[in-house]
């Protein structure tokens, strides 16, 4: 078998190319900043303070770009330490060129060797161990008190008809140099039923994007996914607790269907992603099991909103001609409509200024701002279009 160390060498993945650094910034989640003072704290970080984060199975650097150049742009201090097993990986994350980084190449499970973190991201990692729950327990020893996780583990439901596949290819193309098996399984894949789960499944797609993503998810020696349900019990087991999915519209049973009375909040997201049927990937936030911080509420009015892939000015616009707003995620596509009268509202959106100063400019004492606001917050924060953080304020 190819093992997981000897795939990432031949091909580094995500597929990347140092070059084309200065041309774009690849964004995502978990390990934005805007969205990990969100969920993590309160919107409230004091970032002059040096982040101190771990960027735990790197790969070949799309994270732990993102997380560098937003603090440097935003001009907060930080120190990154990243880790990963392939040496080919570690190369192209470093030729891609950011200061603030100590890079080493050693495992996730020594994390807590290169000291205490207040975040730690882990994308893309912890299902490809011998033993997830020991990588997670690994990393709850790396966190310093008040730090957080940042994680994404594969999901069943959205990968239907990838399991098979690596099995089977595991059987049938053992033994063989990583690129005969690549070209084999190509041929084998190309070939496929019209009928057959994969070829029906329009959810995933890094077969076609890239060789590295072709082997990434057909050829895998050692890869499982995380229902909700055995995420949840994964991460009690190592004293994490789940703070939130970084998109909680997606699990929100009652977006789907009624919520039956008396369905926990567990019961209620395992639900909602077997309805779904759509997602690939499992993207949240952790803080350890004792700890009872709560994600970041406009009921605080000194908390700076930011909007997130949409433009104040022309949502603001459309909500106030009273438009249906599209929301496209690879996971489902939908409509949300807000109340015309918060158009006013959104236009104040800048990143800088606070809900009360927003308020104020709007003209709206805080009982009328609040009824309106929380209209505003449910839909946009949980779809992941709206966020709280004192990066930026002023």
């Amino acid at each position: 078998m190819v093992t997981t160390r000897e795939q990432y060498e031949t091909y580094p993945y995500p597929e990347r190319d140092p070059a084309e650094e200065a041309k774009r910034l690849i964004t995502g989640s978990p390990s934005h900043p805007l969205e990990m003072d969100h969920w993590l704290w309160g919107g409230a970080r004091d970032w002059s303070r040096p982040l101190k984060a771990l960027v735990a199975g790197g790969g070949t650097g799309d994270g732990l770009i993102q997380l560098a150049q937003v603090m440097t742009s935003a001009g907060a201090p930080y120190e990154i330490t990243y880790v990963d097993l392939s040496t080919a990986s570690r190369a192209v994350a470093e030729a891609r060129g950011l200061t603030g980084i100590t890079f080493h190449t050693g495992s996730l499970l020594g994390a807590a060797e290169y000291g205490l973190f207040d975040y730690i991201d882990c994308c893309g990692v912890l299902h490809h161990l011998p033993d997830p729950a020991e990588g997670f327990a690994a990393l709850r020893r790396a966190l310093a008190p008040g730090g957080g996780l940042g994680f994404m583990v594969y999901a069943p439901y959205g990968r239907s008809g990838v399991y098979p596949l690596q099995e089977a290819f595991g059987a049938v193309l053992a033994g063989l140099d990583p690129q005969v098996r690549l070209k084999k399984a190509k041929e084998i894949v190309a070939a496929l039923p019209e009928g057959h789960p994969f070829r029906c499944n329009i959810n995933v797609s890094d077969h076609h994007a890239s060789d590295a993503g072709f082997y990434d998810l057909l050829l895998h020696g050692q890869d499982r996914s995380f229902s909700v349900t055995e995420l949840l019990e994964v991460l009690d087991e190592t004293g994490w607790r789940l703070q939130s999915f970084a998109t909680p519209a997606l699990y929100d049973l009652a977006r789907i269907t009624q919520r039956p009375e008396g369905m926990s909040d567990a019961e209620a997201m395992a639900a909602a992603e077997k309805l779904r049927g759509t997602i690939r990937v499992q993207v949240g936030y952790a803080v350890p099991k004792e700890d009872a911080r709560k994600p970041a509420k406009g009921a605080n009015r000194a908390l700076v909103p930011h909007l997130r892939g949409v433009r104040a000015g022309p949502l603001a616009q459309a909500v106030a001609q009273g438009k249906a707003l599209p929301v496209t995620l690879k996971e489902v596509k939908t409509t949300l409509t807000l109340p015309r009268e918060a158009a006013p509202l959104i236009a104040g959106i800048d990143g800088r200024r606070s809900l009360a100063q927003i308020a104020a400019g709007a003209g709206l004492d805080p009982l009328a701002f609040g009824m309106l606001w929380s209209k505003v917050e449910r839909d946009l924060v949980d779809w992941g279009l709206l966020l709280y953080s004192a990066l930026g304020k002023r």
